[in-house]
């Protein structure tokens, strides 16, 4: 049987679309026709691997990974097939809440602004490591995580020493330990070569003894001067508590000038208004203690003692001694401060006593001086208001009441008095540069006996420490009191004081210091009026912390308006200074 005619007409048609092409590009063909080279890119499976990769248009650049030319072809991944893959994504949120877009706070990061709240999770740190501080704010530089481990300031540049061959310093020592704590910088020392001290449990105890010896051209400051070698032991002692509350101080200062020459027992034929032996003690010695009930409340105390002798000079002084009679004034203070935010209230009660010892005159007897001592009741309070840093004026007010151990002295004058003052002034400290207390007032004291007058005045009370550089330092002090006298009629001695001293330093171990000094002695009822001027200089050597070489020129004028009782004299001292 025959085809039918749709068949034939199929295969002729399937032949013609084969044959055509092939027609047309015989017909095309302008030369002859070459075989192709076989190159290792001709069984390469890869798309576009007929031709070298280096000659491809649309090569890869460099840094792009790609497979070598003779690589076998990857094995296509399973899940890689789109209809799996959301097969499986729509799987997974079955019975989950969609999100649409970025999650919220999903730049965040560790630092920056999280609208969700959330706690951000701190840098770890090696042990030790300092913990980095925040920023000060937007804009703001932020502090290294690891700070430089630096134990002296930073450096313009570095010294040639830098470079130079030298031991090596271990790690530890020179503190660049990744993880080391920094170690606390040294306070800087304002005395190099001051004393350390040693401590006792939690108390700093520092200790010193000057011996010094020289002339002195008139001792006993007479009229007519007669001058002795002399020589000078001074010792002293500072304690000082180290605790976090409380604090207790001692203070302890003293001298003995010791004269190898005895002054004449009689002068032009009258017993000498000075004693024989002119040797004097003089001693200074204070503790302080403060208890801290509350941060805003403490306790205070205070245990004084001073021993000494009468100037010399001074009327108070008994002609035809045999040496000066000794004096001992001590006491103590009870009280309390309290402060109500810058508002200050400082209060005390006080108790002192002041005795003498028998004076023994030129003929061996002896003169009793009970006359002299008396118990002395008294009470003081201070309020002050910080006005600002650095200023705090205040207004004190003293009140006391004498009571002597005889109710009439050896001239039969009842010496039994009650007293006090007001002052008011300011505390204050500018830069560091200008410290300390001035204040000015008004002092009175009445006697028992209608004979003595009051004895009143105008008082001034100071102390100012002036860093004029880091050199030199200027101290200005002031100071008024009224003191008892024997001389018949007067109700007493108004004593002002005023001193001013510098002190240089040309080396740290050479340090020069000049001191002036000023003083005021009225007799109230006598007349009698006496200036006293002292110009002294000190040149300190210092060899170390522990031994100076101290030398001393001092000259002292006593000027009176009563006839042949001035006097002047002039010490020359040369000595070491021992100190711990």
């Amino acid at each position: 049987m025959g085809s039918s005619p749709g068949t034939g007409r199929s295969k002729r048609e399937h032949f013609l679309r084969a044959a055509l092409p092939c027609l047309a590009l015989t017909a095309l063909g302008s030369g002859p026709a070459a075989a192709q080279n076989l190159t290792p890119d001709l069984f390469n499976p890869n798309r576009g691997g007929f031709a070298a990769p280096d000659t491809l248009p649309t090569r890869r650049t460099a840094g792009v990974p790609q497979a070598p030319s003779d690589a076998l072809p990857t094995l296509p991944d399973p899940n890689a097939d789109p209809r799996k893959a959301s097969e499986r994504s729509a799987a997974s949120r079955v019975g989950q809440v969609p999100t649409y877009g970025l999650p919220a706070a999903t730049g965040a990061s560790s630092s920056g602004y999280d609208s969700l709240n959330r706690k951000r999770q701190q840098p770890k740190l090696y042990p030790g490591q300092p913990k980095p501080k925040r920023a000060a704010g937007p804009g703001s530089k932020a502090p290294p995580a690891t700070p430089e481990r630096t134990l002296t300031p930073p450096r313009i540049a570095p010294p040639p020493s830098e470079t130079a061959h030298k031991v090596p310093v271990p790690p530890a020592m020179a503190g660049n330990v990744p993880g080391q704590p920094l170690r606390r910088r040294l306070r800087a020392d304002e005395d190099p070569f001051g004393a350390v001290g040693d401590y006792a449990g939690s108390f700093l105890i520092k200790g010193g003894l000057e011996l010094s010896a020289g002339y002195d051209t008139n001792p006993t400051r007479l009229n007519k001067p007669v001058g002795s070698p002399a020589y000078v032991i001074a010792p002293d002692l500072l304690v000082v508590s180290d605790w976090e509350r409380h604090a207790l101080v001692a203070d302890l200062r003293g001298s003995f000038s010791g004269y190898t020459n005895n002054m004449p027992a009689t002068i032009d034929g009258l017993a000498s208004p000075s004693p024989v032996e002119a040797n004097r003690p003089d001693f200074t010695g204070h503790v302080d203690g403060r208890l801290d009930v509350t941060r805003d409340f403490k306790l205070l105390s205070q245990l004084r003692l001073r021993l000494a002798t009468d100037n010399p000079g001074s009327p108070n002084v008994q002609a035809g001694l045999q040496k000066y009679p000794v004096y001992a004034a001590y006491g103590t203070t009870i009280g309390f401060d309290q402060t109500f935010n810058r508002f200050q209230v400082s209060a005390g009660a006080t108790i002192d006593r002041t005795a003498y010892t028998d004076s023994k005159l030129t003929d061996g007897s002896i003169f009793p001086n009970t006359d002299r001592d008396f118990n002395q009741y008294g009470g003081v309070g201070r309020f002050s208001y910080d006005l600002k840093p650095g200023l705090k004026p205040f207004v004190e007010i003293e009140g006391d009441t004498r009571v002597h151990d005889q109710a009439a002295d050896r001239n039969g004058y009842f010496r039994d008095s009650n007293g006090g003052y007001a002052k008011v002034g300011s505390s204050f400290e500018f830069s560091r540069i200008l410290t300390g207390e001035i204040s000015v007032g008004y002092s009175a004291r009445n006697y028992t006996d209608p004979r003595l007058s009051q004895l009143s005045g105008f008082l001034t009370t100071g102390s100012l420490i002036w860093n004029a550089s880091g050199l030199t330092t200027v101290k200005l002090f002031t100071d008024t009191q009224i003191n008892e006298t024997t001389i018949p009629g007067s109700s007493g001695v108004l004593v002002r004081t005023y001193a001013a001293e510098v002190d240089h330093d040309f080396r740290r171990w050479l340090t020069a210091v000049g001191k002036f000094t000023y003083g005021t002695y009225d007799y109230q009822n006598q007349g009698r009026n006496d200036k006293t001027y002292s110009l002294e200089g000190n040149l300190i050597y210092k060899l170390n912390r522990n031994i100076w070489v101290k030398g001393t020129l001092r000259h002292d004028i006593l000027d009176s308006n009563v006839a042949s009782a001035s006097s002047q004299g002039t010490v020359v001292l040369l000595g070491v200074r021992l100190q711990n």
